[in-house]
């Protein structure tokens, strides 16, 4: 039999199962036989509504691709970071389990077990939405991200200027967590992220302009066919990808732009206040958000799920967000960290006039190509 794996197929599936559910419970309860004038009739025609069952059925969904993609994702770029940071060490990496596979479960049944311990002199509910503001906007910009040209969470025509917004939001919810948590360390942890996160903002948004304006159009679907009808936008816009790629590294904190949490001078940053399953989730979230900053730009830059037949395009697009989280780790092993200042330099005087340089060739691209473009 032939099975359609695009996403309308599971929704289809589930609102047939939740129908049958529904069904059932009120066949167990009794109340589908009742008539009209009983008391329990207004439950009846609550459990057999199309539009219930349909919100049921959006809501399974959402719970399942949510926690699926968070711990597929999540958890395999950890595994990839462990290994490949072993081999690039010339040593073998995690080893609990076949191939290492286990040590993140491990690991994460160790962060569940321990005690969740609030400094007494933290603002408590500051410091606990902090966490929550990270998680939500993480998984908001998972929902966002496409899997394929029929399998997304969801398809909105500004899809990638609301996932810039969402990604704007991690620079307060950052400097909110290291004010709330009333240490210094902290303190100091959430301002270098905050001035960190946003001069790199400017330029990416640049990168995004200039894509808008080669493609006209801010949906990550319509993007990835026009290069399917035109041409992949790494080669038009080598200039822009360097740009969205060293931002986006910076975006997510990682070597060499770790300074928010330097080790040696602040502790653990911004985080240091955080412990047990909190922190889990803080360092789950930080990579989450370095799994999506590869996915966009594979998306944005590589045609997303394009790639010759017969592999599906989601395993395409895996590939190629795979890989590009290589070439991060790969720039963690051979990079040191570097100073507030350079970072900010690197910012405001590298990579902004390389966005506004690529601005203006995309511009001149669309005045002067003729056909295609």
């Amino acid at each position: 039999m032939n099975i359609d794996l695009d996403f309308s197929t599971i929704y289809t599936f589930m609102f047939s199962l939740v129908s049958w559910l529904l069904w059932a419970v009120g066949r167990v309860l009794g109340f589908i036989g009742i008539d009209e004038g009983s008391f329990f009739y207004p439950i009846k025609q609550f459990l057999v509504d199309p539009q219930f069952v349909t919100f049921v059925s959006y809501l399974l969904v959402a719970v399942i691709y949510f926690v699926f993609v968070f711990l597929f994702a999540g958890l395999t770029v950890i595994w990839m970071e462990r290994k490949l940071l072993g081999r690039f060490m010339d040593r073998r990496g995690t080893q609990v389990g076949v191939l290492g596979l286990f040590q993140n479960f491990a690991d994460g049944i160790k962060t569940l077990l321990k005690e969740i311990i609030i400094p007494r002199d933290a603002d408590q509910k500051v410091y606990t939405w902090a966490v929550v503001l990270i998680i939500a906007t993480s998984a908001m910009l998972m929902g966002l991200v496409p899997w394929d040209d029929e399998f997304y969470a969801v398809n909105v025509p500004l899809a990638l200027l609301l996932g810039l917004a969402v990604f704007s939001l991690a620079p307060f919810a950052i400097l909110i967590g290291g004010w709330a948590s009333n240490n210094k360390y902290t303190v100091i942890g959430g301002m270098r992220a905050a001035a960190q996160l946003i001069a790199y903002e400017v330029p990416m948004l640049l990168v995004v302009v200039s894509l808008v304006v080669m493609t006209g159009s801010l949906n990550f679907v319509e993007i990835v066919n026009w290069q399917n009808d035109n041409i992949i936008l790494l080669v038009p816009l080598a200039i822009g990808a360097l740009t969205f790629f060293v931002a986006g590294i910076a975006e997510v904190e990682r070597v060499p732009f770790d300074l928010p949490e330097a080790e040696a001078e602040l502790v653990e940053g911004w985080q240091t206040e955080y412990g047990g399953f909190r922190w889990g989730l803080i360092m789950l979230c930080d990579y989450i958000r370095a799994y999506i900053v590869c996915a966009l730009f594979a998306i944005l830059f590589l045609g997303g799920w394009l790639g010759p037949e017969p592999i599906p395009g989601a395993v395409w697009l895996l590939l190629k967000t795979f890989f590009l989280f290589f070439m991060m780790v790969w720039v963690r092993a051979a990079m040191v960290r570097i100073r507030t200042d350079q970072i900010l330099k690197i910012g405001w005087r590298r990579l902004l006039p390389l966005a506004v340089i690529n601005l203006v060739v995309v511009v001149l691209i669309k005045v002067y190509s003729v056909g295609g473009w």
